[in-house]
């Protein structure tokens, strides 16, 4: 029963992300879905990406229905994947930030500080709840996620020119550094330093993008972030062990 009360949440969280992914880039507050054609309130069908617009008869997004189902299933997962109730419940609230975060890095090459800011504020005040984390855990953690891909992020600068990674990147890491802790952080930085190395290169082998083009870096924090919420407590004790 608890799986299916959190897909049923998940695929709630699913309609408020792509609902804010619509209106963040776009400087609106928040507001109920629309369809994208003709500006129409949005059916509850299309909230979760089924049937058309009853007015101009747009379809859905695959955005819109892979965000929401998406979700849905990834939560329903969750609590066979934490068995601790407040971790369950800080730590499903982090997965649906950073998959906001991963939408609107992917479409628009934007990580607001408007997400990442009070995340960051919010994960602190939250490491006093949680068994995984802890306050000083937490803030040495943003500390280090930040100066790490601050780091990073001018190494970019050298080697690729203006424009290679963004600040918001470097933000998303502290951010990441407080809702991890010190302990599972330095894995989800490297991770995603590798997966970005790895997709980077595949990509520039198959000549789709040259070294000057911009390519969105956050879903490889965002992705490392998750794996890490999920099972990082399980990573660092092996490779303590």
């Amino acid at each position: 029963m608890l799986n299916l009360l959190f897909a049923l949440i998940g695929l709630l969280i699913g309609v408020v992300i792509n609902a804010l992914a619509d209106d963040l880039p776009q400087r609106k507050r928040p507001s109920l879905p629309r369809c994208p054609t003709c500006a129409q309130p949005a059916s509850l069908l299309q909230w979760v990406g089924v049937g058309a617009c009853a007015s101009c008869g747009a379809g859905p997004r695959w955005r819109v229905r892979g965000v929401a189902w998406g979700t849905a299933v990834l939560f329903a997962l969750l609590p066979s994947l934490m068995t601790d109730p407040i971790n369950l419940a800080v730590n499903s609230l982090y997965i649906a930030i950073l998959i906001l975060i991963t939408v609107t890095d992917l479409e628009h090459k934007l990580i607001f500080d408007v997400v990442t800011l009070p995340a960051t504020a919010v994960a602190l005040l939250f490491s006093v709840f949680v068994s995984d984390n802890n306050f000083l855990s937490a803030l040495v953690g943003a500390l280090l996620g930040f100066v790490l891909f601050f780091a990073v992020y001018w190494v970019g600068q050298a080697v690729f020119g203006p424009g290679a990674l963004g600040f918001g990147d470097v933000k998303l890491a502290m951010a990441l550094g407080a809702m991890l802790g010190l302990h599972r952080v330095l894995f989800a930085i490297t991770l995603a330093i590798l997966l970005g190395g790895v997709v980077t290169a595949v990509l520039l082998l198959s000549r789709r993008f040259s070294r000057t083009s911009y390519l969105p870096y956050g879903q490889y924090l965002t992705i490392s972030g998750i794996l890490m919420l999920i099972w990082g407590t399980q990573v660092v004790a092996w490779y303590v062990g």
